[in-house]
Order: C-alpha cells, then structure tokens, then sequence
C-alpha cells in the first residue's frame, strides 16, 4: 500500500495516528536541524516534518537530499503544527515522518510547479505533463470531468441513451476539409475523420433508439484561427418524433441544469432571436448580450446631408457607449486606428460626444446640426456622457466590423464578465448562402437541414430568402451549440442535393446509404451538438479552451509534446501504396 491516506484529507482530527502518504516534493526548507518538505498530489498538499532530534539520522539525511519534484512515500504520526496555515485544509497538521523511501527521483522541471508559474506558454505546451501538475490546470481538467457528468446524468434521466459511432469514415463534403486515413488493404482508398457524428446519429433514429447522446471527439481540417483546435469534442444528441420546440426546450433545460449545478446560477426563459434580428442588431449570429450597445441604423438622418462617405454608403450604423463621452481626442484616434486594422478593416470612423448639458459635439459637425445629432442619439440610445461611434459602407461588411468594436469596447469597459451568463437562442437561420467564388449556393449548417415548410416554394424563385429549420445557442457572446431539424423523406433530400448543385450520381455516390435508408421508414427527427471545449471555458469563466484539454495543440495544430505530426517511415508509405510528391 503506497498510501493509506491523501495529501489534502488529514486535520486535526486524525492526530496522533499513523499514516502513509506519496506523492511529489512541492518544496523544501532546509532550516538545519528541521527541514519541512511540502508532499503535493492531485488531492492537496500535506506538511511533512524531519526533526533532528527525533528523526532518525539516516531518514533525516536523506530528506535533505530531496529535490524539486521527487517522488517520494513516508510514513509518520501525524502532529498539531505550531505556526498554522488556515488557506489549506491539511494547515493545523504536519507528519513527523520516521521512514522516507525516494521512490522515483527527478530532473529539476523547466519552470515551477506553482499556480503562478515563471513558464511561457511554449514550454509549458511541451512538457504539458508537468503543466497538468499545477492547480490552475489540473483543476479545469476535472472541472471538464464534472460538467460531463453533470450531461450524462441529465441526459441519461431523460432516456437518452449513449452510443458510440465509428471514427473511421467516409469521407463527405460537409463544410471543412476531412481529416483523411490511407486504408493498407484497400489499395487506393481512404477513410476520413469525422467532422460530426451526423449521419450515423440519423441512421440511429431510423435504427429506433429515439433518444441518442454521445460525448464524442470530431475532427476538421480548417485553418487554425485562435483558440481553435483541429480535433475537439462535442455533446452530440439526436431526438425522434419532434418537432423545435422539443429540442429547445431539452437543450434550454440541459443549460439551465449546468448552470445550476456548476455555477449555482439561476436562469428563467432564454431570449430567442431571429438571425435576421441577430445580424441587424448586434452584427453577428451569436451576440454578447450582457450588455447593451446595440445597433441604431442611421441613414434617414444620416444621408443627403451633404456627407460625401454617408451618401455613398448602404448603410450608416452606429453605436453608444455608456460613459466614453469623456475619451479624450487621443484615445477616440487611438480607436479610430483599431477599426482600420486589417483585421477589421474599417476605413474610418466618426464619433459623437453627448455632452452632460444635453448637447453634442462630433467630428461631422460641419455637416449636421444638433437636431440630426439628437436623432442619432435617440436611435443609439445614447445618454448625456455617452459616445456614439459611426461606421459606413457596405451593409454586410459594415455591421462585420461594427461588431467587432462594440466587443473590444465591452472588453476595454469591464462588461464582459465572467461571473455573469447570458444565453439566448438565435432561430431561422437562411437555409443556403451564396459562395461568391464558386458560383453557387452551399448549406449554412449541412445539407440534411430541413427548410421551413412555408419557405419551400422560395427554393425555386429566391433560394437565399428560404428559412431553415435551425438553431445555435449563445452564451456570452459564444456559439455553444448548434442543430437542425433534418430531412427525414428521400424526395426532399434530392430536392436539397439538387439545390446544392449535386448530380444524381454524386448524391448517390456521397450519401447513397442515408437516401436508401430514409426509404425504410425515417420517424420525424432532429438534433443538437453542444461543442464541450467551448462550454466548458465559459463556465469555468475563461475564454479560451486550451487549458481544459489534456493535450492540445498549438496554433499551428502541432503538438510539440510528442512532435506530431511527424514524418512515418519509408516502408509504411510503400504498404499505404503511397508515394509522397
């Protein structure tokens, strides 16, 4: 027995007995004739004590001998401490150890095994086993464990029943590039890497298991933006005989369980929004509503007034900041520098001051008098001490990159915080939209998302004003999650692939077993995938997903632990029938 107790259990209460503790040498104080020595495992941190005086000497010896990271077992009595630590469980006791065994030796770590640690992120990335030691990331590492649970048991008590779907698949076009794996014995062909369980969990439906959930990895080939991983986890769930309002309303209570259960926070109805709503009053499909600054589109008082930029533009919008009518010229410069950023993209800005006696001073004040400025406030909102700030252009391009600033100025402000949680659905979504460099209309979600019953003789004559039967939950400015109801009849699928610009013989080809599969039977049905990583960090009140993954990657996709991925050997390409150009 390597333990009979852990480092964060024992108190005063077990004084006076026998124990044996393992684990790690957080630290030790060499004082001469005392040394202490801080054991650390996964559990908490216990204080050992060697006393000279009543220590054994070759004990007392070896512990001097102790470095940083060691791993050791002692046995001992455990002792009342004379100086106290009330910030740890274990701080009113302290192990007077009488047998000390090193049971693994250590190289002095790159960078120290404390909450606040001296490692960049580079190197805490590849040696992540040692990263995983600290508090901050082991414990958002069970943290992610809970808030599983936490699913499966809310899940599970609705009869949902979890099933496991193969990772080695066909390869289809569902938005992102495949991930993809050469098959040995089949010469020339290739599975693929799911980039979701989607079809496997409607084959479930039609299967008849009614209530599906998995918790399952899913892998996409994309360009690596910030705070994205090519290979993540989702809540994936799939329900039969449903109509949306089923699924909101699991999903809504599945939400309101997590939030409850982890966070302790109550949350009544969830707002629903439209996309189209969504896009005219926060320029994105999955707004931060814990705060306001919302759009007011400005043309009927912005336009033929002799304003060059406004007249040309399409649409004129913008937004008040609570309390920025004070921003100095230097700072609104410094903002109007920010919004012409590539990366936003903006070619500049006009601002307006409310000042506090109910008039306005603005950069356009050549052009417009106080009356058309106390219309743009009444349209923004904006109170005495407010700034409004003004963007122009094209309407889709414009609303971009108004959102963009009205989330910087929320982070500058303190309104995003973590403690608070703002969810919401965003519903009808359009169906298709037209890629410009292809020349035709692709899937907003996939192409098994079902159209709105009432939009579907819009297919023909205006198929980018057809509706979709979707839906994305939002929290605090994040998709979590997103589903659909799906077709469920072969016709209409065909109509779909159709629209998409399949050929009969390329559906068949892509999806010939869903469409033979749909000719047995297919219930009504339609589903969810929570994305976990995400939901995870904004529950444990962070913005990025890095640290609740064991081992994730960089922004390149690598992971520098283990160097992959890597080059494989000459022989294993032969076997693959692969010859690398």
């Amino acid at each position: 027995m390597y333990r009979s107790h852990n480092c964060g259990e024992l108190n005063a209460s077990h004084t006076g007995n026998n124990v044996t503790l393992a684990g790690w040498v957080q630290k030790s104080r060499d004082k001469g004739f005392m040394n202490w020595v801080d054991l650390r495992d996964r559990y908490g941190i216990t204080q050992l004590i060697f006393d000279e005086s009543r220590t054994e000497k070759s004990v007392f010896e070896l512990a001097k001998t102790l470095g940083r990271e060691f791993v050791i077992q002692v046995k001992g009595t455990v002792i009342e401490r004379e100086a106290k630590n009330k910030n740890i469980p274990t701080g009113e006791i302290e192990i007077l150890v009488t047998e000390l065994t090193i049971l693994n030796a250590a190289l002095t770590p790159p960078f120290t095994i404390e909450d606040e640690t001296d490692g960049g992120e580079d190197i805490r990335m590849k040696y992540r086993y040692l990263d995983i030691r600290r508090n901050p990331v082991k414990n958002s590492l069970l943290f992610r464990h809970k808030v599983a649970m936490e699913v499966r048991k809310y899940l599970s008590d609705l009869d949902f029943c979890e099933v496991e779907t193969p990772y080695l698949i066909k390869s289809t076009p569902e938005g992102a590039r495949d991930f993809v794996v050469p098959s040995r014995m089949n010469e020339g062909q290739f599975y693929a890497l799911p980039q979701s369980p989607q079809t496997f969990k409607q084959l479930l439906m039609v299967g008849g298991m009614d209530k599906y959930f998995q918790i399952v990895k899913c892998f996409r080939d994309e360009d690596l933006r910030a705070d994205r991983q090519p290979e993540f986890t989702q809540i994936d769930c799939e329900m039969a005989f449903v109509e949306q309002e089923d699924i909101l309303n699991v999903f809504e209570g599945l939400t309101r369980h997590l939030l409850k259960e982890i966070k302790g926070v109550e949350v009544e109805k969830f707002p629903r929004i439209t996309y189209e709503y969504a896009m005219k009053t926060y320029g994105n499909d999955k707004p931060d509503i814990r705060f306001g600054m919302q759009f007011g589109e400005l043309n009927q008082y912005a336009q033929h007034k002799e304003f060059p930029v406004f007249n040309a533009a399409e649409l004129v919008v913008g937004i008040a900041v609570p309390g920025a009518g004070n921003y100095t010229r230097k700072e609104i410069d410094a903002l109007i520098d920010w919004v012409k950023r590539p990366q936003v993209g903006a070619s500049g800005m006009v601002y307006v001051k409310c000042n506090d006696d109910g008039t306005y001073k603005s950069s356009v004040d050549k052009f417009y008098d106080q009356e058309d400025l106390s219309q743009w406030a009444k349209i923004t909102d904006a109170k005495p001490g407010d700034m409004i700030f003004v963007l122009s252009g094209p309407a889709d391009k414009t609303r971009t990159q108004l959102s963009a600033l009205r989330m910087e100025l929320a982070t500058r402000l303190g309104l995003r915080k973590p403690d608070e949680f703002a969810p919401l659905w965003v519903v009808d979504f359009p169906l298709l939209e037209f890629d410009e460099e292809s020349g035709r209309y692709h899937a907003m979600h996939h192409p098994f998302t079902s159209p709105k019953p009432e939009d579907m003789h819009l297919l023909e004559t205006d198929p980018g004003k057809v509706r979709a039967n979707a839906y994305d939950m939002v929290l605090n400015g994040n998709e979590i999650g997103g589903g659909s109801i799906r077709i469920h009849d072969k016709a209409t699928q065909q109509l779909m692939f159709k629209y998409l610009g399949f050929t009969e013989e390329e559906a068949k080809a892509q999806f010939g077993f869903l469409m033979d599969a749909f000719q047995f039977g297919a219930p009504p049905h339609g589903g969810l995938a929570f994305g976990l990583d995400r939901l995870v960090a904004i529950l444990g009140g962070q913005e990025t997903i890095r640290d609740f993954i064991a081992f994730p990657k960089n922004n390149s996709g690598r992971d520098v632990m283990i160097d992959a991925p890597s080059v494989i050997d000459d022989s294993q390409l032969k076997e693959l029938h692969i010859k690398l150009a």
